[in-house]
């Protein structure tokens, strides 16, 4: 198992990637603790690991708000001494296909608190933890259009400081034996963007994009669960400071 009795926080867990992610990293050997914003999210994931004989536990934080970050660490180093992994999977774009002359403060704002500023804060505490003891892996969730977007504008931009800060840190924490990287999705069918869209929206998007991507087809929340699984293994252990895109051959 490649993180076997390994202490793993995974922020979103009750979302489409989050969840997957939380459960191979259970299939993995690691005491997985849950974290969501939706309480109902977050307890089904935590029967199906159980479930299955993984070990999990969860706490509920709505990663807007600092207090909410400041109480689930703590809440995870007393309960556990130690934290492993950190997996900041929490975030949204929330101001999708709005032109630039349309963006508004509120949901500009709310952009960057979810993707960015929780991202930041949860780096924050960890490394809090990690520094005292050593050791730690660090995997955020940036995404391709950090590279830029026509139409998700504070989404993108959102998601290139996370990259930024991934790359910050692992400059600062390496000579803590702490690994920080970032993962770079493209287009990944998960529920929210389906029930979004709609079922013909959604098959024209997918059937549009797939025939773009070099693998013909559209990533699947496991793509992304597979790469942080790496990242968060001591399989990684000489790789940091890096954004692995995950996104069949988008954008080369």
């Amino acid at each position: 198992m490649r993180l076997k009795d390994k202490i793993a926080l995974v922020t979103g867990a009750g979302g489409g990637i989050g969840s997957v992610t939380a459960k191979l990293f259970a299939q993995e050997g690691a005491m997985v603790i849950l974290s969501d914003i939706s309480e109902e999210g977050c307890k089904k994931v935590l029967k199906e690991i159980v479930g299955k004989g993984g070990k999990a536990d969860m706490v509920l934080a709505d990663v807007t708000k600092e207090q909410d970050i400041i109480n689930m660490f703590n809440f995870v180093k007393e309960k556990y001494k130690r934290l492993d992994i950190l997996a900041n999977i929490a975030g949204g774009d929330f101001e999708n296909n709005v032109g630039v002359t349309d963006i508004t403060y509120e949901r500009m704002s709310y952009n960057i608190d979810a993707n960015l500023k929780s991202c930041i804060l949860c780096c924050r505490e960890a490394a809090k933890i990690m520094t005292e003891q050593q050791y730690g892996k660090i995997v955020n969730m940036a995404s391709l259009v950090h590279r830029g977007s026509p139409m998700q504008f504070t989404y993108s931009a959102a998601k290139g400081g996370v990259f930024a800060i991934t790359r910050s840190l692992a400059m600062a924490l390496g000579m803590f034996n702490i690994n920080v990287n970032s993962i770079g999705p493209a287009l990944i069918e998960v529920d929210i963007i389906k029930n979004t869209l709609g079922p013909e929206m959604w098959e024209a998007l997918k059937e549009d994009t797939a025939s773009r991507y070099p693998l013909g087809r559209v990533g699947q929340p496991i793509d992304v669960a597979y790469c942080a699984l790496f990242l968060a293994s001591d399989e990684a252990s000489f790789i940091t400071g890096q954004l692995i895109e995950v996104s069949g051959g988008s954008r080369l």
